[in-house]
């Protein structure tokens, strides 16, 4: 019980710490940016996503690992590293903003049905292993990373994503 208290109160703690850097950070590195501009550092990021391939490695994870939580999760994680490549490959050409769409939705599916899946199975955080950071540390700036492309993505246009205020500091 006290595993399982740990693992939510370090995914629950990753949420407000990258939340804190996405706010103070990340966004307004992004905010008054091009669209295509503005995805492009959240699509590089998320094509780290193929580290999901982790959760097949034997000895990084326990081998009680439930299976149907590490092949959907692994194999999930590779094709969203793929299309995220895809769409920066295809990013100011017509069907980048479509691939951007297909990876994000694809994306953050993904990671929610990890969680569904987690529980499903009956996953404890100690079959992890190795792997137990990437659902406490690197799973909560993806989700939040997948809601600041949803924003762009729902306002784009050939502008920056937000205007920059007109009224004095």
């Amino acid at each position: 019980m006290l595993a399982q208290f740990a693992f939510f109160m370090s995914i629950a703690f990753s949420f407000i710490a990258w939340g804190t850097v996405t706010a103070y950070y990340i966004w307004p590195a992004v905010r008054l940016r091009q669209w295509p501009d503005a995805l492009r550092p959240l699509l590089i990021l998320h094509s780290f996503r193929f580290i999901g391939m982790a959760f097949l490695v034997p000895g990084v994870v326990s081998p009680d690992l439930p299976a149907a939580f590490a092949t959907s999760a692994a194999f999930g994680d590779i094709i969203a590293a793929t299309l995220a490549l895809l769409s920066l490959l295809f990013l100011r050409s017509g069907p980048g903003v479509l691939l951007a769409w297909i990876f994000n939705i694809w994306g953050s599916v993904d990671l929610l049905n990890a969680f569904y899946q987690a529980g499903a199975s009956g996953l404890s955080p100690g079959q992890l292993g190795a792997a137990y950071f990437i659902p406490t540390a690197i799973v909560p700036l993806a989700l939040i990373t997948h809601g600041l492309a949803f924003w762009i993505l729902l306002h784009h246009q050939e502008e920056p994503a937000m205007q920059e205020s007109r009224q004095p500091a």
